[in-house]
């Protein structure tokens, strides 16, 4: 059972839930307990009928598998609301409190929610007035129900607005904390970048070689750069919104510039470009300028990216695949035998082989993905436009370039290193903790398998046993 800390809100519903129960008399909830045995498998189903018909639904109710796991889970819930007696209200707030949260994380609106709320007790009326023995009696049972459903869709809400109020505030730090690591440097990466682009872009012109679809700004390292990390990072803003727009105009011009049969054409549409570029790097300078410094979002030991903005990030890559449908993996990695170094070496020991291991992601991932210390000796990666197979690449190289990538101590003992790799590309699942889990579940695989090796997530896998609290 989930558990929640019973603040004054809950303590509150719990005492709400308890008087509708003792209000409603014996005989109305033997009634209610008599329609958990056969309604809500009926009711389940009408109830995403319903959902259905609105097209903003689709994004959380197409996938399969998400429709195999909700159905019964809003029948349990059902079956929950019509059989719980007082001793059991407290343990049922907890869960509409982690329902909402689960609402929050996916982003379902809540007015959806609420409209299967009214079409649950809109069934639920119905078959308690053809069941009641008297008509009082099916009065009672439906102001009961009704006054359960609505304290849980209370529950459900408060939960959902404190966990949105979180990720705003996260999402927020976030943007000030991404791209101010390094402010100077990161300028100066991006801007040589698009100066790469551009000489690369000025050469395939010249041999006439060049595949306008394999040459798109947009699909750069400075684009996937932008796309991911930079808009997010710097927010929605009128720069960020030019430079956008500007990226999109470049990669328009790219087939008059690379392969029109007119020299004339050709070099009206490069003189373009160029311009559009020049006006991308000022665009950008004005963006750095804004930025101040600040170091509360990088993990102290290895100065990777703070675990916090995981969600902010996971919960970013999913919407951008969803709009788009750019692909994108996670990578979870486990350093092997830490506790053995942690012992041998001594903590310090234990810090150098972390604050290492660290340095070797960034040789390997490009700078447009995203590079975590998920706590322990635990890394984990956001590969942004990936396939399958590229990711599976990726992280095979990782765990080859550490294999081979030994670590001198300060005592001058050379440590070699390992670490099992568990990867997960994002599935149209709208949770992100799904593809966590999926991740958690290879890389346990990969420990089990006997270390130092690759695992991909698939359906098969078994779910990785709970660990250090589910890493929250």
């Amino acid at each position: 059972m989930h558990t929640i800390s019973m603040d004054h809100a809950a303590q509150a519903l719990i005492a709400s839930w308890r008087a509708s129960l003792q209000d409603a008399g014996d005989d109305a909830l033997a009634l209610l307990r008599t329609l958990a045995t056969d309604v809500p498998a009926g009711l389940a189903g009408h109830f995403y009928a319903v959902l259905l018909d609105d097209p903003r639904a689709s994004r959380y109710l197409s996938h399969d598998q998400v429709r195999q796991h909700l159905q019964p889970s809003l029948q349990r819930w059902l079956q929950q609301l019509l059989t719980t007696g007082p001793d059991g209200v407290a343990d049922a707030v907890a869960v509409q409190r982690v329902v909402g949260d689960v609402h929050a994380r996916v982003g379902i609106p809540v007015d959806l929610v609420t409209r299967g709320a009214r079409v649950i007790k809109r069934g639920l009326f119905e078959q308690l007035q053809a069941r009641a023995a008297r008509p009082e009696v099916a009065f009672a049972a439906i102001n009961c129900v009704s006054a359960v459903i609505d304290i849980a869709m209370e529950g459900m809400t408060l939960a959902f607005s404190h966990a949105r109020d979180r990720s705003a505030r996260t999402d927020s730090a976030y943007r000030l904390f991404s791209l101010v690591q390094n402010v100077s440097t990161e300028r100066e990466r991006q801007r040589a970048l698009l100066l790469d682009w551009e000489n690369a872009l000025l050469y395939a012109m010249a041999s006439q070689r060049a595949d306008p679809a394999q040459s798109r700004l947009s699909d750069s390292e400075f684009g996937l750069w932008f796309t991911h990390k930079g808009h997010p990072s710097f927010g929605d803003s009128s720069e960020t919104a030019q430079i956008a727009a500007l990226l999109k105009r470049v990669d328009a011009r790219l087939p008059d510039a690379l392969t029109h049969a007119d020299f004339r054409v050709r070099m009206r549409a490069l003189l373009q470009v160029r311009k559009q570029l020049e006006q991308i790097r000022t665009l950008l300078g004005m963006l750095f300028e804004r930025i101040g410094e600040l170091d509360a979002g990088s993990d102290a030991l290895t100065q990777l990216l703070n675990r916090r903005f995981l969600p902010t990030v996971l919960r970013r890559e999913v919407e951008l695949s969803n709009r788009t449908g750019a692909a994108f993996a996670v990578l979870l990695i486990d350093l092997d035998h830490f506790k053995r170094i942690n012992d041998t070496h001594g903590h310090d020991g234990g810090d150098r082989a972390l604050q290492h291991v660290a340095g070797l992601l960034g040789q390997v991932t490009r700078g447009s993905d995203y590079l975590f210390r998920y706590g322990g000796e635990e890394f984990v990666v956001v590969l942004v436009a990936a396939t399958v197979d590229h990711a599976v690449s990726i992280a095979e190289n990782l765990r080859a370039h550490i294999a081979r990538s030994p670590l001198t101590l300060a005592s001058g003992q050379v440590l070699s290193l390992t670490a099992s790799i568990g990867v997960a590309a994002h599935d149209d699942h709208p949770d992100y903790e799904h593809l966590m889990a999926r991740a958690d579940a290879a890389m346990y695989q990969a420990k089990k398998r006997g270390r130092n090796q690759v695992v991909l997530a698939s359906d098969d896998l078994p779910p990785a046993p709970e660990r250090q609290a589910q890493r929250r």
